[in-house]
């Protein structure tokens, strides 16, 4: 649906120290941190990330999310957290998947749901805005 390069990136993330728990292993609520890292990256690469957000007039809240994990990941592990669009029409669904960068073996993949909300009314919008179609290079159809 969404071949173009602009609604999917890579990043690369050396783990650190204080992302693992006692045994070296990277702590379960952090990779939704690298999700994070990774969302933002994609939504900066069509020009919509967090201040062009805000500046439009929209919040855009995470309201689900989903993470499943395969492997552990560990410290000073290097992965790749790939981050794809994978619905914008009314909603911003993202999906991610984290591979070690060595083996190319998946470790963890999951998803967030974001929903436009007006930011000086607060009402919820049920079709994205304008503006994210705009940014994305797509038509409002």
């Amino acid at each position: 649906m969404l071949n173009d390069p602009r609604f999917t990136v890579e990043i690369s993330i050396k783990v650190p120290f204080h992302d693992v728990d006692a045994m070296g292993v990277v702590w379960h609520g952090n990779y939704f941190r690298y999700f994070e890292v990774a969302r933002e990256a994609l939504l900066n690469q069509f020009d919509y990330g967090y201040r062009a957000m805000s500046e439009s007039g929209y919040v855009w809240p995470v309201v689900d999310t989903r993470v499943k994990y395969r492997n552990a990941v560990k410290f000073e592990q290097q992965i790749l957290v790939r981050a794809s669009v994978l619905e914008y029409e009314n909603r911003l669904k993202i999906g991610y998947e984290i591979v070690d960068a060595e083996s190319g073996k998946r470790t963890t993949s999951g998803y967030t749901i974001q929903v436009a909300v007006e930011a000086t009314s607060g009402e919820l919008c049920f079709v994205s805005p304008q503006i994210l179609f705009e940014r994305m290079g797509l038509s409002h159809e």
